[in-house]
């Protein structure tokens, strides 16, 4: 096994720890906000160093591959996108922080009404879902799941898209939650641009 093999199978490993690491965010986030738990939160806000860490690493050690090792062909190709994954694995732990933030500033549990009928529940399975399923096909090299992907991210926009009129109509019925609404719909974008995300991770 030649040096440059041994740096990629790393670069490989710690991509995969990760996007782990990633879609265990995106869950406690969820945890965080649908139980009240600040304590949750908090730790998710504390693990976004971890996730910018391994975007610095996995950058790092990418460019130094190229520099210094001048792969080419299939090797060229996979850290390449190594380097696409990375930034938008980035983007999606953004996300997940950004989420447990609203979570730590609403220490009151939110209504079982305002979660169900803004498709909360299910946007988060179906951003999670992807987050396994494009983890599956990366280290699988499972085309089906990469359109299965595509499918899943047309539901987030689908259900996106209906949350915005039940938002408005929440907030003429319940105005005096009127700032939790607007977090509610400051969630579902978040979840609906990381299902952005997570759909070209692995789009050639």
């Amino acid at each position: 096994m030649t040096h440059l093999d041994t740096n990629l199978i790393q670069l490989k490993e710690d991509l995969v720890q990760m996007w782990t690491l990633v879609g265990n965010q995106m869950e406690k986030s969820r945890l965080a906000l649908i139980n009240a738990d600040t304590d949750l939160a908090r730790e998710v806000r504390a693990k976004e160093k971890m996730v910018d860490a391994f975007e610095l690493k996995i950058d790092m050690d990418c460019e130094n591959i190229i520099m210094l090792q001048n792969p080419v062909a299939i090797d060229l190709r996979f850290l390449l996108s190594v380097l696409k994954i990375n930034y938008n694995l980035e983007r999606i732990g953004d996300y997940a922080n950004s989420i447990a933030k609203s979570a730590e500033r609403n220490e009151k549990m939110w209504s079982a009404e305002i979660i169900e009928r803004t498709h909360m529940p299910e946007m988060f399975f179906v951003a999670q879902t992807m987050i396994q399923d494009s983890l599956a096909a990366f280290e699988k090299g499972d085309r089906n799941l990469i359109k299965t992907l595509f499918r899943n991210d047309e539901k987030l926009d689908k259900l996106n898209d209906e949350v915005i009129p039940i938002i408005n109509e929440l907030i003429r019925e319940k105005p005096e939650d009127v700032a939790i609404l607007l977090d509610a719909f400051s969630i579902i974008r978040r979840l609906e641009r990381a299902g952005d995300h997570i759909k070209i991770l692995l789009k050639n």
